[in-house]
C-alpha cells in the first residue's frame, strides 16, 4: 500500500477529489468557482464526460500476485511515478495564492508532469525556474510573428515540452461565467466586492496577499509581452484571432519548436493522424473539459479509435476524470497517460501546494488499490479485455 503521510488539519476531511470541489465551492467567490467548475451553454459535454465512465465496468482477475505492483510510467522518454499529471489550468493564481507555482512544486515533488497554462498570471520564467520539467501550454494565434516571439521566449525559459492546444478557434459560450459575474479582466462592481468580502479567507489569503507582495496580476504568458491586468474597469484582454490558425501554422510551429510537441484538443482520428504525420510527439484526446463546444463528444467515446490511428505515438487523455477507476478505464482503452485539470485546481484553491499534494496522494492511493483489485501489477498490463461496455 502507498503510505498516506500526515496532512494539514484543514484537509483531513478531504477523502476524494469530489470533496475538494465542494470545499472549493465554499472557499471561492462565486465568479471564480463558476469559471473553474463550469462548461458552456447547457453543460451537455461536461456532464457526458462524467457519465460515459459509468458505461464501462471492470472484469477483474484474481490470484494474480499483485503485492509488487507499481504505477511507474514513462512518457516522452521521462519516467514518472504515476500515470497521471496536471492539465493546464487557466488563471490559477487568482483562485490559489501563487497557484501555478503551487501546482508546479507539488508536481515536481510527486514526480508527475504539470502543464502550465498560457492563460496564467505568473511569468512562465518563474515556473520554469521552480520546476524545470514542467510543460508549457500555448494558445497561439495565426500570426507568424507572434508565434515566433512566444516560442522563442518559452524555449529561452528552459521549457522542453510544448502543449499546443488546438480546440479554441474562438472563445466558448460560457453563459455560466456571465451569470456569475466572471469576466477577463474582472470588472470592479459592488457585486464583485461583496463576493470577495463574504469569502474572507480567499480575499486575504489569496487576492490581497498577491496584491501586497507581487502587485496586480496580469496575463503574463499569452504572448511574448505582458497582457491585460486581471482586474480593470476598462482594459480589454487581447483575444487575438485564432480562427485562422491552420495546418500551415502547425508546420511552422513544428519547425521552430525543437523540443517535444504535444497536441491537445483532438477528438477525430483523422486529425490525430495528420498531427502525427506533421511531427506531433503525443496527442491529447480532450474536449477541453466541456468548456468549448457544447455537444462535443466525450473523449472516452472516441479514445480507442484515436489510439488505433496513432500507432506507436503516445495518446494522453483528459476530461471528466475524478477517480482512480477513471484513470484505469482510460488506460485500458489505450491511453498512455491521463491529465486532470479541475480537481487539481480545486485542491490548490482549498489548500495551496499542500492541497495539491494531498490530491495526488488520494488519486495515487485509489489507483494502487484498484490495480490490486483488478489483478494487475503495473498500468502497462491493462487491456480492453479488463472492461465490458454496458448499456448507458
Amino acid at each position: 500500500m502507498i503510505p498516506i503521510p500526515e496532512v494539514p488539519r484543514r484537509l483531513k476531511g478531504i477523502l476524494s477529489l469530489d470533496d475538494f470541489e465542494e470545499a472549493a465551492r465554499r472557499h471561492l467567490p462565486r465568479p471564480l468557482f463558476a469559471y473553474l467548475s463550469g462548461g458552456v451553454e447547457d453543460n451537455a459535454s461536461r456532464e457526458d464526460n462524467r457519465a460515459v465512465f459509468r458505461e464501462w465496468n471492470f472484469v477483474p482477475r484474481v490470484l494474480a500476485g499483485v503485492s509488487g505492483r507499481s504505477q511507474k510510467t514513462t512518457l516522452l522518454g521521462t519516467p514518472y511515478a504515476h500515470p497521471f499529471g496536471i492539465a493546464p489550468i487557466g488563471i490559477a493564481a487568482l483562485y490559489a495564492y501563487r497557484g501555478d507555482l503551487a501546482l508546479a512544486n507539488a508536481a515536481r515533488e510527486a514526480n508527475i508532469p504539470m502543464a502550465m497554462s498560457g492563460s496564467s498570471l505568473i511569468r512562465l520564467e518563474e515556473v520554469a525556474k521552480a520546476a524545470p520539467d514542467a510543460w508549457f501550454q500555448a494558445y497561439l494565434p495565426g500570426d507568424e510573428k507572434v508565434i515566433g516571439e512566444l516560442l522563442a521566449r518559452v524555449a529561452a525559459a528552459g521549457f522542453r515540452t510544448l502543449v499546443l492546444t488546438v480546440d479554441v478557434p474562438t472563445a466558448g459560450n460560457r453563459e455560466n461565467n456571465v451569470r456569475a459575474g466572471f469576466s477577463t479582466p474582472l470588472r470592479p462592481t459592488p457585486r464583485l466586492a461583496w463576493d470577495g468580502i463574504t469569502h474572507p479567507r480567499w480575499l486575504f489569503g489569496t487576492f490581497l496577499a498577491t496584491i501586497a507582495r507581487h502587485g496586480m496580476p496580469h496575463f503574463e504568458n499569452n504572448f511574448a509581452t505582458r497582457g491585460a491586468p486581471i482586474l480593470s474597469p476598462d482594459v480589454l484582454r487581447d483575444f487575438s484571432d485564432r480562427g485562422n490558425l491552420d495546418w500551415g501554422h502547425f508546420d511552422l510551429i513544428r519547425r521552430q519548436w525543437k523540443g517535444a510537441m504535444v497536441v491537445k484538443g483532438i477528438l477525430d482520428a483523422r486529425d490525430a493522424r495528420q498531427a502525427i504525420e506533421r511531427g506531433a510527439d503525443a496527442i491529447v484526446v480532450s474536449n477541453h473539459g466541456g468548456r468549448q463546444l457544447d455537444g462535443a463528444i466525450a473523449p472516452l467515446r472516441v479514445l480507442a479509435e484515436v489510439v488505433d490511428a496513432c500507432g506507436a505515438v503516445p495518446v494522453l487523455f483528459d476530461s471528466g476524470v475524478r477517480r482512480g477507476t477513471d484513470v484505469l478505464k482510460a488506460l485500458a482503452l489505450g491511453a498512455k497517460f491521463v491529465l486532470l485539470g479541475r480537481s487539481f485546481g480545486y485542491a490548490a484553491a482549498v489548500g495551496g501546494e499542500a492541497g495539491v499534494r494531498h490530491a495526488v496522494r488520494i488519486l495515487a492511493a485509489e489507483i494502487d488499490r484498484d490495480m490490486a483489485m483488478l489483478g494487475i501489477r503495473n498500468p502497462a498490463e491493462l487491456r480492453p479485455s479488463h472492461l465490458r461496455r454496458i448499456a448507458p
